[in-house]
This record gives structure tokens, sequence and C-alpha cells, in this order.
């Protein structure tokens, strides 16, 4: 699924920022945990040479040997036990007051007594709870990282779409331009480098692509004009002499097929620079179309061919089509469509044409074969051994429906009845 600039970044830096916060408290708390021990190290080795110096001047605090109100101990010890060096360690102890275990940092220091005795001396002070700490850390840092994200969201979007305006404008331009029509060039000054540099070149590549198209263009249109004149005449002298008596029937039959191939090759003429005008966009106009009603038109305009071929056309309407679309590019597709239908139909001579809402179906009877998929909507691909055809029908069909988004025309081929569904808004 594609997405904006903008979510596209918002994504990455709301990952990127879970990261950095996961690590910055992981860091922080071990940094707070620590510098919390440091202080109360600090006060329980302060604690401890007070508390020396108190035995030192009342021998009587050497019998307060449970954790009273001073929280603190002192305990004969044998002189083998004796440290010199003070020991610092957590411990958990049962407090009153919230009835469970606490936490509590506890130094231990010897030393030796007035009375030439070697003493332990046990001091604990209360810390913080790990756990709560963790947990309001925790609390913290997820009301932190919300807070944040929406702070991005709303900062990113603003700034983003302010900054992006140029570009959006740029972009809308490039959306709006069609080869042959011409665009706005109006002076557009941006305070960002790189968009101003961008809408220039732009400029100057679509200034060059018109050049071009226009070459083309007028190339394709004289060529065509060109090739359509001397094959007229062509035709037309061959046409005199067929009328001449004295040709015998072997000359006959030759001008004949000379002919044909000459009528052949207006027809590709004539299909080549439809397919160029399509494809340079040439047929840009688009208005409401009442495809229903012009293949009812179409029927009747094709009666004599109809009839000729003695094909039994059926029109089934179970809806109304209707598209914005260029009238003329319609009317070809559509006769396209039947014209083919009725063209490669066999003895069953069946053609239907059903018309829903978002589809038409052209059902015939033909080959009794079905044609290769892959390839029936090429250039020059003939259904069979077809040397009349130009081979561009189809492809005239799937150059038209490309110029409109949503559209596709379909090919299936059930029960020895060929399927062409033209539809539109195909769920991509």
């Amino acid at each position: 699924m594609k997405v904006s600039l903008k979510y596209y970044t918002i994504k990455y830096l709301i990952m990127i920022l879970l990261l950095i916060i996961a690590v910055w408290a992981g860091l922080f708390y071990a940094y707070i945990l620590d510098e919390v021990h440091d202080n109360v190290d600090d006060g329980l080795k302060d604690r401890k040479i007070q508390i020396i110096k108190a035995v030192y001047l009342n021998p009587q605090l050497l019998k307060n040997n449970d954790f009273g109100f001073n929280e603190f101990k002192i305990m004969p010890i044998n002189a083998g036990d004796y440290k010199n060096k003070s020991r610092l360690y957590n411990k958990m102890y049962y407090m009153e007051y919230d009835d469970k275990d606490q936490p509590y940092r506890v130094l231990e220091a010897d030393f030796i007594d007035q009375f030439k005795n070697h003493q332990r001396l046990v001091i604990r002070t209360s810390t913080v709870e790990e756990d709560e700490l963790i947990y309001d850390l925790t609390t913290a840092l997820i009301v932190l990282y919300i807070v944040l994200v929406i702070s991005i969201v709303v900062v990113n979007g603003y700034l983003l779409n302010k900054a992006m305006r140029p570009f959006y404008l740029i972009l809308d331009k490039l959306k709006k331009y069609q080869f042959g029509i011409p665009f706005s060039q109006q002076e557009q000054s941006y305070r960002i480098k790189e968009f101003e540099e961008l809408n220039v070149e732009i400029n100057e590549m679509i200034e060059r692509n018109e050049l071009v198209f226009y070459q083309q263009k007028q190339f394709i249109e004289n060529a065509s004009h060109e090739l359509q004149t001397p094959l007229a005449i062509v035709i037309n002298k061959i046409d005199l002499l067929i009328q001449n008596e004295d040709l015998d029937k072997k000359n006959l039959n030759f001008l004949t097929e000379v002919k044909t191939d000459l009528r052949r090759m207006v027809g590709l003429n004539k299909s080549l620079l439809m397919l160029s005008k399509i494809e340079n966009s040439q047929f840009n106009s688009m208005s409401g179309v009442d495809f229903n009603a012009m293949i009812h038109t179409l029927v009747q305009n094709y009666e004599d061919f109809i009839a000729f071929k003695k094909v039994d056309v059926n029109i089934i309407e179970k809806g109304n089509f209707q598209a914005d679309f260029n009238k003329d590019l319609a009317d070809i597709l559509l006769s396209n469509l039947l014209k083919n239908a009725i063209k490669y139909n066999n003895e069953e001579r069946t053609l239907n044409i059903i018309i829903e809402t978002d589809r038409i179906t052209f059902q015939n009877s033909g080959t009794s074969v079905p044609l290769d998929k892959s390839q029936i909507f090429n250039r020059f691909y003939k259904q069979g051994s077809d040397h009349g055809s130009t081979g561009l029908g189809l492809s005239i069909i799937k150059t038209i429906i490309k110029q409109y988004p949503g559209w596709d025309i379909l090919y299936e081929f059930d029960d020895k009845m060929h399927y062409f569904i033209l539809v539109k808004n195909k769920i991509i």
C-alpha cells in the first residue's frame, strides 16, 4: 500500500523515536538508581563515623544489638571475622507500615571498641522501591512518548504541508498536462531552491516534448496524406483498366488482386494514423456518452453488413452503460468490437450484445478453438488466415482503453462462444 511522503516519514520517525526512548529509559533508570545508591552510601558512611564516635563516648550503645529507631545495630564478632573494609549491599526487610518487605541499603563496618573488643556495626536505610521506580518511569515515558508522537505528527504535518506546497503545485500541473494542449507558463517563484530548479527543468522538458510532439504529429499527418493521395490515384487507374473490355480474364484477375491489396494498404494507413493519434492523446475532449444508444445506432448503420453476413444480432439491455468518454473514440471502440464479432462469425451466426451498468459483453459464435489471449490485442495479430485484415482492429481497441484508467477489455472463451468484455470502474 502506497503512502504519502508525510506519513512515510512519520512512520519511521515514530519507530526510531520508540527505539531511542527505550534505550534512553534503560540508561536513565540505571543512572538514577546509581545516583540514589551513591547518595545513600555517602549518608551511610557518614553515619558510620558518627556512630563509632558516639560509641566511644557512650559505651551503652554497644548493647544496641537490634535495629531500632536509629536503624543500626552493633554485634560482637570474633577476631578472625574482622574485616578492615566496609561492605555495602541491598537487602529486603519487613516494613510494618506497608506490611511487606521493602528494599534497604545496608552498610557493614567492623571496628575495635574502647575495650579492645571486635565489633560489627550494621546500618540500614530505606531506599527507593525499584519496581515502583520502574513503574513510575515507564508511565512517565509512555506519556512522554505519546505527547512526542502527537507533537511530531502535528508539527511534521504542518511543516511538510507548508514546505511541500510548491511540489504539489508542480505535481498538479503535471497531472493536468496533456500533449497538444497549451499549459500555463506563468512565472512561479519558490523559496526552496530545489523546487525552483525542478519547476524550471519541468517547464523546459514540457516545451521540448511539445516541440517533438508537434513535429511527430505533422510528420504522421503529412506522410499519411501523401500516401493516401497516390494510393487513391492508383486505385482509380486500376478501376479504369478493369473497365477496359480488351483485358483477358487473367489480367483482369491480376488487376483485381492488386486493387484489393491497395485497398488493404489504404485501410492499414488509416489504422496506423488512428493509432498514432490515439497514443498521442489527440482525442482529449470528453463528454457524457450513452453507450446503449450508440450500440443501437451502430447496429442500424451496419444493417447491410449484418444482412450480408447473415448474423442474428441480439441486444440484451440489463442496465445503462454511461461514462465520460471521447465520443469519437467511443464510436471507434464499439464499431471495431461490432465489426470484429460480425466478420469472424461462423455458420451459427449468433451475436449477443449484453449491456450492463459496468460492462458490455460481445458474445459471438466463431472458430471452435479459443484465440491466444497473450497475442490477441497485439498489433498485426490476425485471427486465422484472414489476409484481408490489417491486424490492427483489436490493437486500436486496446490502445483506446489504455487512455482511461479503471477500464479494461477482456477476452474469454466458453462453450464454443467468444466473449469480448468491455469493463469500466475495474477494481485494481
